[in-house]
């Protein structure tokens, strides 16, 4: 498996993050080099910016889809100099998430040079390949506009769980932002101004009432307050303050009436500044089977988000998966254990040759 390995730390060493727009399409072009070497046949899409790769067979399908991103988040240039260590390979994207499209990449060359020599084409692949650049920031310019151009049986979305656990269900995401207006005053005489920071923590506190639940696996509706401004001088009172809020949802939760209960009982303002879905995958006999051949995994939920979020809306049962990582993406000591990306790949390759 060196080849799996060598490619994810040529990966690693672009620094694609959103503040350096250029080296994601470096590293897309890299990608397409790679292809190029091995007379694969892709299509590129180019969205407000944001480019994916798509390998299909020539009729647009993909019995099975491979997902995965080669955007990253912020991180310090010498993390951007991959390193293996007691098995782990280190570097920011290393789980998170350039090993996918490595693993990706490797099985694809190998595939078409199998196929080639039994006299067959790409039109005989059992499985294609999604590589976004925008996963990290919302991922409706890379993968959801990409999955309105395919049609696929079963996607694993290779960003998420480990080996011996397979994601099936996500959270959704909400994210709101609380105004709060007062009226200003010189600070020496508050009591002739109102103060809109105060208002705005009165707010705060009947918006978290309405996340209270609490559960050993923490499957519920959850509260992270994000961000606050207010304020312009230390001596004025402050006529305009504002926060936002990430909240996490389940199957379980009806946010709409959520919402509506907030709005009646603050007196600031409440605006839904994003949502984005749950993602649930959905029932297919391709789970069944992945299941029978990686050792009987456990089949459970998580409290990220990923791309996978898209799929129900174009119809693909899917699941979330990949290698053993140890919790460790977007932290300075982010990696991949080795052993688990082997065992991946045999799995992945066993999986997809039952297709044919």
């Amino acid at each position: 498996m060196p080849h799996v390995v060598e490619l994810t730390q040529d990966l690693i060493r672009f620094p694609s993050m959103h503040s350096r727009p250029d080296e994601i399409r470096n590293c897309i072009a890299f990608i397409e080099s790679y292809l190029v070497r091995h007379g694969i046949g892709f299509r590129r899409l180019d969205q407000n910016g944001v480019p994916t790769l798509l390998v299909l067979r020539p009729d647009g399908t993909a019995p099975v889809l491979l997902m995965s991103h080669i955007d990253v988040v912020d991180a310090p240039d010498a993390l951007f100099e991959p390193r293996v260590e007691n098995g782990r390979l280190f570097g920011r994207g290393s789980i998170d998430d350039k090993y996918a499209a490595a693993l990706s990449l490797v099985l694809l060359a190998e595939w078409i040079e199998r196929l080639r020599s039994a006299g067959k084409t790409q039109a005989d692949l059992p499985f294609g390949i999604l590589i976004s650049g925008d996963e990290e920031i919302g991922g409706k310019n890379g993968a959801r506009a990409a999955l309105a151009q395919l049609r696929s049986d079963f996607a694993i979305a290779l960003d998420g769980g480990n080996l011996k656990k397979i994601v099936v269900k996500e959270k959704g995401i909400v994210r709101l932002k609380l105004i709060a207006r007062g009226k200003t005053a010189h600070a020496a005489r508050p009591w002739l101004g109102e103060n809109a920071i105060e208002a705005l923590i009165n707010d705060y506190f009947a918006l978290k009432s309405h996340f209270a639940a609490a559960a050993p696996d923490h499957w519920h509706r959850t509260l992270n307050f994000s961000r606050i401004q207010a304020g312009k001088a230390v001596n004025q009172v402050p006529d305009y303050a504002e926060a936002l809020f990430d909240i996490r949802y389940t199957e379980n939760d009806d946010m709409h009436a959520v919402v509506a209960a907030i709005r009646r009982e603050i007196r600031g303002e409440v605006e839904v500044v994003e949502t984005e879905p749950l993602f649930q995958g959905g029932h297919t006999p391709h789970l069944a089977r992945l299941i029978e051949i990686a050792g009987r995994p456990e089949v459970s939920c998580d409290h990220g988000a990923s791309d996978a979020r898209f799929l129900s809306e174009f119809g693909i049962p899917g699941i979330v998966w990949g290698p053993d990582g140890d919790d460790s993406a977007h932290s300075p000591e982010e990696h991949v254990n080795l052993d688990s990306l082997f065992e991946l790949h045999r799995i992945l390759d066993e999986f997809l040759t039952g297709l044919l």
